[in-house]
């Protein structure tokens, strides 16, 4: 890992969770994660997902594409927003998977 990068675990509880923080409109996929930690535009990062009530953690490797920081206009959430790289693409099939008919859904997310 390189300076600035970071590993995150994250946990999608329930499919209102993830919906939220599912970025589609990302090339490869993406998440947004909720977080205070520091990070720039392009940093590399690593989560360790934990899906619903999945036993194994996915592991995720991806770029920063999107910063919400700190008192973000409309009390949203403070953030990164993770670009999956093409190794990660069994993690953006399963997210598919339990979101299937709802990620065109018109209902907000953490970024749209």
């Amino acid at each position: 890992m390189l300076p600035g990068s970071g590993i995150l675990q994250v946990t999608m509880k329930d499919k209102s969770v993830l919906y939220a923080a599912y970025m589609p409109w990302v090339t490869g996929g993406g998440l947004f994660i909720a977080t205070s930690k520091p990070f720039r535009l392009h940093d590399d990062v690593f989560i360790l997902l934990n899906l619903m009530d999945e036993v194994e953690k996915i592991p995720i490797t991806g770029r920063v594409v999107w910063i919400t920081p700190k008192g973000a206009q409309g009390n949203r959430a403070t953030g990164i927003g993770v670009q999956f790289d093409a190794k990660s693409e069994l993690a953006k099939d399963k997210i598919e998977t339990y979101l299937a008919g709802t990620v065109t859904a018109d209902r907000p997310t953490h970024t749209m």
